[in-house]
């Protein structure tokens, strides 16, 4: 199982990290061991004193292509979930300054909590999906896939002209703006079209 994540989808999440909107799709990845499924809490790094919450939608593969024409990407995935792509900020920062990869800032253990999955065709309008995150009650993130940059066909295109698609990988597709802080004891509880699909604690 492989997790491709996408950077800078939406515009006004480049504008308030002062990055610049990306001409096509940024993808990097992180490794298995991210993956945090079944509402198990995120136990907050040692390694950080800086980790921000990036609420993402998350695709889930149904089979495997490769070198896929956009026009076919949607046979590639039917199934939806929201997902929080956690960054150790102070790391990453670090790591940019000079200029080397990113992994450790966003692929570290449980950094990739991921909801349930429900059918995209299940959704009143698969072109134009909310989703919300609330931090202890208050809704801190919301977004919804119109305003994304590169949409999800693309995405799958993208991706399959440089790595194997296989059944079972995720992609996070981008955060909106508003990612921030988390601190211990946090909740966090993340929604699709206003049904809850993830809940995590801080530890």
């Amino acid at each position: 199982m492989k997790i491709f994540c996408i950077g800078r989808n939406y515009r006004d999440h480049a504008k308030e990290l002062n990055n610049p909107v990306p001409s096509e799709p940024m993808v990097f990845g992180k490794f298995s061991t991210a993956l945090l499924k079944g509402n198990k809490p995120f136990h907050y790094p040692e390694f950080s004193n800086e980790i921000h919450h990036e609420l993402e939608l998350v695709l889930k593969v149904k089979t495997h292509g490769k070198h896929i024409d956009p026009q076919f990407a949607r046979k590639y995935y039917d199934e939806i979930s929201v997902g929080i792509d956690f960054t150790a900020r102070d790391v990453q920062a670090k790591l940019k300054a000079k200029g080397h990869p990113w992994e450790i800032a966003k692929g570290f253990n449980g950094s990739a909590p991921c909801g349930e999955f429900v059918p995209i065709d299940s959704l009143p309008d698969r072109e134009s999906i909310n989703f919300e995150l609330l931090k202890n009650g208050d809704s801190v993130q919301k977004g919804n896939s119109s305003d994304m940059i590169f949409h999800f066909d693309t995405l799958v295109a993208h991706i399959s002209k440089y790595f194997l698609i296989s059944k079972g990988d995720l992609i996070y597709t981008g955060t909106p703006a508003g990612v921030a802080e988390v601190k211990i004891g946090d909740e966090l509880r993340a929604s699709l079209e206003g049904q809850e699909l993830l809940r995590c604690k801080v530890l």
